[in-house]
């Protein structure tokens, strides 16, 4: 693979996973959301699926420390697990609505005041997670940038 694909796969990536969080936010923002289109499982999202696949093989690169790739995953974690108590607030009783409900996208359950408050904490919190994440990201694209094409074709 050259290296403007692996730029463009992890661009790319990063790309998804700015959208991913302006779903939550537009969930906060009283915006209905598809349940599904935020996935909470941080290997279902677009970023987890490039991170845990053609990401992978970035940890081979020899200006590419194992702590990068590592910060990049525990950040990763965090931000789902943030997220999962957004989750919670919206959708945890989606899993008991009936089948009509279901079909027709009707999960979001009505939340009060407090429930909203606190749900905007929680995505306050995972936007600081976001940035860190973000800011490991460009780090990560950095040292790509500075990695001689030969080293990053002979990867794959």
């Amino acid at each position: 693979m050259k290296k403007e694909d692996v730029l463009g796969h992890l661009r790319a990536a990063k790309t998804a996973h700015i959208r991913w969080v302006q779903k939550a936010k537009l969930l906060i923002n009283g915006i209905d959301v598809e349940e599904s289109s935020i996935p909470i499982d941080s290997t279902e999202c677009k970023f987890g699926k490039w991170f845990y696949s053609d990401g992978q093989m970035l940890n081979a690169l020899s200006n590419n420390p194992l702590e990068c790739m590592k910060s990049i995953e525990d950040l990763h974690f965090a931000l789902h697990d943030k997220y999962l108590s957004i989750f919670n607030v919206y959708f945890a009783q989606s899993k008991k609505a009936g089948f009509f409900a279901k079909m027709f996208g009707f999960n979001k359950k009505t939340i009060s005041d407090a429930e909203h408050t606190l749900a905007q904490s929680y995505y306050e919190e995972m936007e600081k997670i976001s940035h860190e994440l973000l800011d490991e990201i460009n780090r990560l694209e950095r040292r790509l940038i500075a990695i001689s094409d030969e080293k990053i074709e002979g990867l794959v």
